[in-house]
């Protein structure tokens, strides 16, 4: 199993994500005025350099997980038969996390002998917690959904 980037990579964008909102924040320049006028002000401004930089942020740590991308797709959940593959599409299915819409990653497999769809990452990555059975054609379950049979 590999990350899908490496932690100068994931580091530099994250610090990208923030200083292009602390800049709108506080802007370096003296001369540009500061907006708002009120402690609710300050907060909001707060909570959209939150919303810009946080989500940046779970992407590249989820990114960095060793189980982010997997080079063979292991045996299938439904049948346990070995003759699986990886399928060449990656989705990014948006995931909601509690700082905003986060975009992992998300290989499929599927099983030569059944017919069978999973997601191979590792566990809590994805849509699917990893390694669960996508129910033959439909998605894989969304966040707090449970995968039929699991």
């Amino acid at each position: 199993m590999a990350s899908r980037t490496n932690r100068q990579a994931a580091r530099a964008k994250i610090l990208a994500a923030f200083t292009t909102q602390l800049d709108r924040l506080i802007p370096a320049d003296e001369s540009v005025p500061l907006k708002g006028a009120t402690f609710a002000d300050f907060e909001d401004q707060v909570e959209r350099l939150a919303q810009a930089a946080l989500p940046v942020a779970l992407e590249q740590r989820a990114a960095l997980a060793s189980e982010a991308e997997v080079a063979a797709a292991g045996p299938c959940p439904h049948c346990g038969a070995a003759v699986v593959y990886l399928e060449k599409e990656v989705t990014q299915p948006v995931l909601q996390s509690r700082h905003g819409a986060v975009r992992v990653p998300r290989q499929h497999a599927r099983c030569r002998r059944c017919g069978g769809s999973f997601s191979p990452s590792g566990p809590g990555l994805g849509v699917a917690g990893g390694s669960a059975v996508d129910a033959p054609g439909r998605a894989a379950p969304g966040p707090g959904e449970r995968a039929a049979g699991v």
